[in-house]
């Protein structure tokens, strides 16, 4: 079964090295990397936690206590839907800009707003707790706005112990900015 969300970065595997933005619909948002295996460890344990609330909804419901049965699917849907937009986070990309999705919120910004993106080094959150390190992190500038969009962070669950993935998301990134920051 084709999983395209974990081949998003396959693209960029090419061999050509003139070729800044491989993807032939150019319109559609796309993640230029792959989720990492924090990302993708902690979607398939909330699912797992899932089915278990599903198969106790099936016996509350063969139990007869249909209230019980009905809850414990509305915590298995929570659950599910927390899953799905875990493995959603992330930056994405496209012709119009670039999209930041957290699991509360997305912020879109477009190249004509963008002035820069690039990596700096800066104290960032490890895997999204309080706790910051020192490490390095893709940020965009936004126009008129002091404070820039943090896109991407090399301690972050998809690159955490991944340095080449991330220096490759961060070019991918960097790529597209140029490509269309400039002819906006």
């Amino acid at each position: 079964m084709p999983l395209p969300f974990l081949t998003a970065d396959s693209a960029f595997d090419t061999s050509e090295d003139d070729v800044a933005l491989p993807y032939e619909d150019l319109d559609q948002w796309r993640r230029p990397y792959r989720p990492g295996p924090y990302r993708v460890g902690a979607a398939a344990l909330a699912l797992l936690l899932a089915s278990f609330v599903l198969l106790a909804a099936m016996i509350i419901a063969f139990a007869g206590a249909l209230p019980g049965a009905v809850s414990c699917l509305a915590v298995a849907a929570l659950v599910i839907g927390a899953a799905l937009r875990l493995l959603r986070m992330g930056t994405w990309v496209s012709r119009e800009g670039v999209r930041r999705v957290g699991f509360f919120r997305t912020a879109t910004v477009p190249w004509a707003r963008a002035t820069a993106v690039r990596t700096v080094q800066q104290p960032v959150r490890w895997l999204g707790l309080p706790r910051t390190v020192q490490g390095q992190a893709l940020v965009l500038v936004r126009q008129g706005e002091g404070e820039p969009l943090t896109l991407l962070t090399d301690h972050n669950a998809d690159f955490l112990a991944r340095v080449e993935a991330f220096d490759r998301a961060a070019d991918a990134v960097e790529a597209w900015s140029a490509e269309y920051a400039v002819s906006s």
